[in-house]
């Protein structure tokens, strides 16, 4: 047999070919490479994530919407103004994408219509401000990227 350009290409493919089908056979085997796309409380997930819509939902349908803004003393959070401050309850996450360390969870404990979070506390940078928030037994969620320089 005359070994020329087209056995060549032929040859190059069926080697190609089962490297390929080598691997594929191996990480379908074994069972160190889990593959699977489904998690194993799907339903208690799926709950979850229609309560966040939920609040989402909740939070724009307000007639005075929560306001999250950097200022010169930090990160200011205007809650509704005809909303009573004291019955406001809940949680604001100060997610730093850069350094996990630098995460901060705060209660919410106001008499007024706002919350400071100091400067000093904080590091320049971007941030990834969540509040989630109740008033009334009617949950809400409000989410805003900032800057803080």
């Amino acid at each position: 047999m005359k070994f020329n350009w087209g056995t060549g290409i032929v040859i190059a493919f069926a080697l190609f070919m089962s490297f390929i089908l080598f691997f594929v056979f191996k990480v379908q085997s074994d069972s160190k490479y889990d593959n699977e796309l489904v998690v194993e409380d799907y339903y208690k997930q799926e709950r979850i994530l229609q309560d966040k819509l939920n609040r989402e939902e909740n939070a724009v349908s307000l007639h005075h919407q929560l306001t999250i803004n950097s200022t010169q003393k930090g990160i200011e959070i205007e809650f509704p103004e005809d909303f009573d401050a004291s019955k406001i309850k809940g949680k604001v996450f100060l997610y730093r994408p850069s350094n996990q360390r630098l995460d901060i969870e705060q209660p919410i404990t106001i008499s007024a219509s706002h919350l400071l979070i100091p400067k000093s506390d904080l590091v320049d940078g971007r941030w990834n401000i969540t509040v989630d928030w109740e008033y009334q037994g009617i949950g809400y969620l409000n989410s805003k990227e900032i800057t803080v320089y």
